[in-house]
């Protein structure tokens, strides 16, 4: 009994690490929008993109994925096997698009939110 309730525990845990994973997925992609008018959030959202594109761009693994990993392991979940919320959630995180569309896609978003932050700071620079 206690292999099941060991299991189940790993896969709640699971659950909530690849529900952050995925909010932090559009943090990065929509937090400007949160970020405009509150400049740590910027300074924050800012850090986040810059992480994202050298998790993309560098083999770095994220940690997030290596937790997600250990936890879906030690819970006994296959990938694809996991309750529903858990096999929507890793869609979600982990679509099946191949890795060099999904890396450019998100280097090109990252890079387009940087762009964003930069023209606004141009803007400011120049107003003064």
């Amino acid at each position: 009994m206690r292999p099941v309730i060991a299991g189940s525990f790993y896969s709640v845990l699971t659950t909530f690490v690849l529900f952050t994973h995925a909010l932090f997925i559009f943090w990065v992609v929509f937090g400007a929008l949160v970020a405009r008018s509150r400049p740590s959030l910027r300074r924050l959202h800012i850090a986040s993109l810059i992480w994202g594109i050298l998790t993309e761009v560098l083999p770095w693994p994220c940690p997030l994925t290596f937790f997600e990993h250990a936890l879906e392991y030690r819970a006994g979940i296959e990938p694809d096997q996991g309750g529903f919320l858990l096999h929507y959630l890793d869609k979600l995180v982990y679509p099946d698009v191949p890795a060099n569309v999904l890396t450019i896609a998100a280097v090109i978003v990252c890079l387009l939110n940087l762009a964003l932050y930069s023209r606004l700071k141009w803007r400011r620079h120049r107003a003064l």
